[in-house]
């Protein structure tokens, strides 16, 4: 007696593919990379990809949860090769590298400047602003490095794990929270500068 499962109502229709998930695939692809290029090319692979491991295709996920699923993938390994075609910006000269001191007190190890101390944020709540906030977010994630925006983006916007990050970007754990740290500070003074004082 087989204890095999099989699941009959999950499977594939790979002609399917691009009418019924290419713009919400190219939507998930451009809010991560940002670029209209990389974003469709990202979901070319995804496809291509998907249809030479159709074979493999268990049926556990649904269609469209599978394929989304290869294109993180996808993302992680653009990310990955981006990165190395830059130098890394946690390998910068300190004249290079950013600096974020003028966020602290010197005296007061990890405490803010009383002039640099978060505030209080009012984002618009109109559907107008909203989409006027994420225009200017994008562009503030646009501004970090190649390395840093995969970082970022794989953390906060897809809740993965920073020890599987860490793996996929070949990063030692205190370098993820160097990268996010950074991160962090560089979105803020970006969004404080092009959005708060608007």
């Amino acid at each position: 007696m087989s204890t095999r499962l099989t699941h009959t109502s999950n499977t594939l229709n790979p002609q399917l593919w691009v009418k019924n998930y290419s713009d919400y695939l190219y939507n998930v692809a451009y809010y991560r990379v940002n670029k209209q290029e990389v974003a469709e090319d990202l979901v070319q692979d995804t496809f291509l990809s998907a249809l030479n491991a159709r074979e493999t295709y268990k049926g556990i996920a649904n269609e469209k949860t599978w394929l989304v699923s290869i294109l993180k993938n996808k993302i992680i390994d653009y990310y990955k090769k981006a990165s190395t075609r830059n130098e890394s910006p946690l390998q910068l000269s300190t004249e290079e590298a950013p600096s974020y001191d003028h966020f602290f007190d010197a005296k007061k190890l990890g405490h803010w400047q009383s002039s640099t101390a978060p505030k209080e944020w009012e984002v618009g709540q109109s559907q107008t602003e909203t989409k006027e906030f994420y225009t200017i977010l994008e562009k503030c994630l646009d501004k970090l490095p190649t390395k840093w925006r995969g970082v970022f983006t794989m953390s906060l916007l897809d809740d993965q794990d920073a020890k599987l990050i860490c793996k996929e970007m070949n990063l030692t754990s205190s370098n993820f929270w160097v990268i996010i740290h950074r991160a962090k500070l560089q979105i803020r003074e970006c969004l404080e500068k092009n959005w708060l004082k608007q």
